[in-house]
């Protein structure tokens, strides 16, 4: 074999003529996932529970075998779509009859934000990156979970938020990037400063840190109590 060999590369012993049976290979694969998605009734993907992500991926396999393969037969891949409807069909219908199934299948949907502070429960149950959080409050309109009177974690990933009126904000963690807020182990003002791990605030003197009395970390940053622009 010779390295960087263009014709290999491109289409090695195949005719030319295959690459419009490729075409026709992907439309096909195309059209049976869009048909999968219609008649399951799903309109985004943001709607998918984790076992439709699941029967997704199974038919994004088969339709990128189907696509590329040429000794892989059309039928075969037929019947596997066919198959992953029915246990679609029956398994959401084994979700309505049963709502303890139904939980264990999508979950249930949990209380991540309470008073302006993380549920600390919730947030030992669930693998969640600050970052990638923080990144969805601000999305939303959220500079601190002091504005935030319960925010509610989707089966879907989600997040949902209910908010303080205005002259209820209380102070609370900020959760714009780390360039626009100071994190310490040691403060060096007094005031009242946000656990960065659970959101809980306590007033702390020059030179004062320590760990949080709430969930132990020992990381604070300076508490704020903006209200939310609407």
């Amino acid at each position: 074999m010779e390295a960087f060999d263009l014709k290999r590369m491109l289409l090695d012993e195949f005719p030319v003529l295959f690459l419009g049976e490729v075409a026709l290979r992907a439309s096909f694969a195309y059209l049976a996932v869009f048909a999968f998605l219609k008649i399951s009734g799903r309109r985004g993907v943001r709607q998918l529970s984790l076992f439709e992500v699941v029967v997704i991926l199974t038919l994004g396999s088969a339709a990128g075998d189907v696509s590329f393969y040429d000794d892989v037969p059309l039928l075969p891949i037929v019947m596997v779509f066919i198959t992953l409807l029915v246990l679609y069909r029956a398994t959401t219908y084994a979700m309505e009859r049963s709502p303890r199934f139904g939980a264990w299948m999508e979950g249930k949907p949990m209380v991540i934000i309470r008073d302006g502070q993380y549920d600390l429960p919730t947030l030992e149950a669930t693998n969640i990156s600050d970052d990638e959080f923080f990144m969805e409050l601000r999305q939303q309109g959220v500079e601190h979970l002091g504005q935030v009177r319960l925010g509610i974690l989707e089966v879907n990933g989600d997040v949902s938020l209910y908010f303080f009126d205005s002259d209820e904000t209380r102070h609370g963690l900020s959760v714009l990037p780390p360039s626009e807020r100071v994190v310490v182990e040691t403060v060096h003002q007094n005031g009242l400063y946000a656990c960065c791990r659970c959101g809980f605030v306590q007033s702390l003197d020059y030179g004062q840190g320590g760990p949080c009395p709430r969930c132990e970390r020992k990381r604070w940053s300076m508490a704020t109590d903006r209200p939310r622009a609407r």
